[in-house]
C-alpha cells in the first residue's frame, strides 16, 4: 500500500509530463487569463502554446471540466467561477473532487492557480484529495499478500494572481506552515479511517507520541473515582476502558487558556440502544472530533502559539457487554447534574459533557470549544459539508463561519435557545434525560444544549460547539474535517506569518 507525502512549493519547478504527471487546476477567470509562458516548464516539450490555448477556450466548467494536454499525464481542470455566499471562494471541494479524480496514483505534480486569499482553503482542500490507511492485499505467484508500503510524492505548486498591488509573493514560512497543516489534516483522516481493531482507545492514545508533550490520563475505574460519570458510564463496558486525555500547551507569557474538547468514540454501537446492521458500518469514525482536535493542535502548537491550550479527548468504545449502562439507569457526570438514560445511543453529548466542565473546573479554560460527530440530524439540518455551529456568543459564532470560509471546512449556524428547547430533557427523576422527547425539534441544537446546561446557561465561559457528523466524512473516505477550521479560527493566537494572513479574514 502506498502513503502519501504532500509538499508545497511557491514556485514551478520545471519537469516533463512523461516522468512527472502535472495537473493544472484552477478557476476558469484565472486560467483564461493565464499565459503559457507561466506554465510552459511544466508542459515542454510535450504540449506547445497552441494546444495549450485550444484547451483553454474549450473548457466550460459547470461547475467543473477537464481537458486532457498530453496522453493521460497532462490535464487542465477548471472550476466554475460562480459560488454563493455560504460557500469558499476557493471552492475547496471542488478542487479536492478534480484532484482526486485526475490524480496519476504515482509521484505527481498538481498546480493550483488561485488568488493568495485562496491559497491556504486550496492547500487543504489538494490535502484531502489523498488517503494513507489502505490494508488491501495482491496476489504475488498465486499467493495473497498484502501490498508493500510504499512512499509517492505529490508536489503542490502554486501560481499566484497578482493582486491589485502586483504583489504574489509566498514567503517559505507560508509553505511551511502549509505544508504541516496539510499532513495533519492528513493523519487525521488516517486515525477516522482506521479500524476500532487498529484505532482503539488505548491506540489513540499512541497517536499524540512525536509532540513530546507528556499527557495527563484519566482512564478506567479512577474515572468513576474521580466522578466523570458520562465518559466512565458509556465505556465501561469495553474491554479497554475509556479514559479522559488532556495535553496541554502552557508557553510562557501566556494570558488566556483556551481548551479544545473532542468526542473520540472509537466505535459506537449504540451501546443496549443497539444501531442496525446498515447503520452501525462507518461507526469507527465516530472519533472524527477528537482526531481533528488532535490534528490541528500538533499543527497549531508548532506555529508560535501564544495563549495556554489544552486538547481534551473523551475516549471511549461504546461497546455491548455485561456492564452496558442500560435505559432507565441515571448517572451523575462530572458537572454533579444526574441524568437519566434514555437512549444509550446518545452518548457523545454524555462524554462532551464531562469534558467541557473538566476544561472549566480543573484547566482554568475561559474559551471552550468542543467537535464532534455529534447527531446524524446535523447532515439533515445544514448538510454533508457544512458543520453545525452553536455558541452562548454570537461574535465566536460569527468566527466560526467565518473560519469556514477562509479554510474551506464550512460551517453554518444552528439555533441557540434553551429557554425554548431544553426541555426536551425533561426527567422526572432526574436533572435531565440524555435523549429529546420530540426527535423533530432542533435535535442537533438539543443535542449541544445538553452539553452546554453541564456548563451552565449562566456560565461565564465563551462555549462553542461543532458537530460535523455530516463533513467529517465523504462517502466511506474521512476527510480531515477540523484541522483547518480549527488552526484558522484561533490564527490570531499565533505569531506565525500565514495564520496571521488567515486572521485578517476573520470577523
Amino acid at each position: 500500500m502506498a502513503s502519501t507525502t504532500v509538499k508545497f512549493s511557491a514556485t514551478l519547478s520545471k519537469t516533463d509530463p512523461i516522468s512527472v504527471p502535472v495537473l493544472i487546476v484552477g478557476q476558469e477567470k484565472h486560467l483564461s487569463s493565464l499565459p503559457y509562458s507561466a506554465v510552459k516548464c511544466k508542459l515542454e516539450p510535450r504540449v506547445n502554446e497552441q494546444t495549450f490555448k485550444s484547451a483553454l477556450s474549450v473548457l466550460n466548467p459547470c461547475p467543473t471540466d477537464t481537458c486532457p494536454l498530453f496522453l493521460n499525464t497532462a490535464t487542465l481542470a477548471a472550476i466554475s467561477n460562480n459560488h454563493s455566499r455560504h460557500n469558499s471562494s476557493a471552492q475547496p471541494h471542488m478542487l479536492t473532487k478534480l484532484i482526486n479524480l485526475n490524480s496519476a496514483g504515482y509521484n505527481e505534480c498538481i498546480v493550483i492557480v488561485c488568488e493568495r486569499k485562496d491559497m491556504f482553503a486550496s492547500g487543504c482542500a489538494a490535502a484531502r484529495a489523498f488517503y494513507d490507511y489502505c490494508r488491501k492485499t495482491k496476489i504475488y505467484v498465486g499467493k495473497l499478500k498484502e501490498q508493500k508500503k510504499s512512499t509517492v510524492t505529490v508536489t503542490v505548486e502554486f501560481l499566484i494572481i497578482p493582486d491589485s498591488n502586483g504583489d504574489n509573493k509566498v514567503e517559505k514560512e507560508e509553505i511551511a506552515t502549509l505544508e504541516r497543516i496539510a499532513n495533519a489534516i492528513k493523519m487525521t483522516a488516517r486515525i477516522v479511517d482506521t479500524p476500532c481493531n487498529d484505532m482503539n482507545v488505548n491506540h489513540f492514545l499512541d497517536a499524540r507520541a512525536d509532540l513530546n508533550i507528556n499527557p495527563t490520563i484519566i482512564s478506567g475505574e479512577e474515572l468513576k473515582k474521580k466522578g466523570l460519570g458520562g465518559i466512565y458510564g458509556v465505556g465501561k463496558a469495553s474491554s479497554i476502558g475509556p479514559a479522559l486525555a488532556v495535553l496541554s500547551y502552557t508557553p510562557h507569557g501566556a494570558t488566556e487558556t483556551i481548551a479544545w474538547v473532542g468526542k473520540g468514540i472509537v466505535y459506537d454501537t449504540g451501546g443496549l440502544s443497539i444501531k442496525g446492521k446498515t447503520a452501525m458500518p462507518g461507526m469507527k469514525r465516530d472519533c472524527a472530533g477528537a482526531a481533528a482536535i488532535l490534528g490541528a493542535f500538533h499543527a497549531i502548537v508548532k506555529s508560535s502559539f501564544k495563549q495556554n491550550l489544552h486538547a481534551v479527548f473523551c475516549l471511549a468504545e461504546n461497546s455491548v457487554g455485561p456492564d452496558s449502562t442500560r435505559p432507565d439507569d441515571i448517572h451523575t457526570l462530572y458537572s454533579g447534574r444526574t441524568v437519566e438514560i434514555n437512549n444509550t445511543d446518545a452518548e457523545g453529548r454524555l462524554v462532551l459533557s464531562d469534558g467541557v466542565v473538566y476544561a472549566s473546573r480543573d484547566l482554568n479554560a475561559k474559551v471552550i470549544l468542543d467537535m464532534a460527530t455529534l447527531t446524524g440530524a446535523q447532515a439533515i439540518s445544514t448538510g454533508k459539508y457544512h458543520a453545525a455551529v452553536m455558541s452562548n456568543s454570537e461574535q465566536w459564532e460569527k468566527n466560526v463561519v467565518s473560519a469556514g470560509l477562509i479554510s474551506g471546512d464550512l460551517t453554518f449556524p444552528i439555533v441557540y435557545c434553551p429557554e425554548l428547547h431544553f426541555c426536551e430533557f425533561s426527567s422526572s427523576v432526574a436533572d435531565m434525560k440524555n435523549s429529546v422527547a420530540d426527535r423533530s425539534n432542533a435535535t442537533s441544537s438539543c443535542a449541544g444544549l445538553f452539553i452546554a446546561a453541564h456548563l451552565g446557561f449562566d456560565t461565564t465561559n465563551q462555549w462553542i460547539h461543532v458537530d460535523i457528523a455530516g463533513p467529517s466524512h465523504y462517502g466511506e473516505r474521512a476527510t480531515g474535517y477540523g484541522v483547518a477550521l480549527l488552526t484558522a479560527l484561533f490564527a490570531k493566537y499565533t505569531n506565525d506569518l500565514l495564520l496571521q494572513n488567515v486572521s485578517k479574514h476573520i470577523e
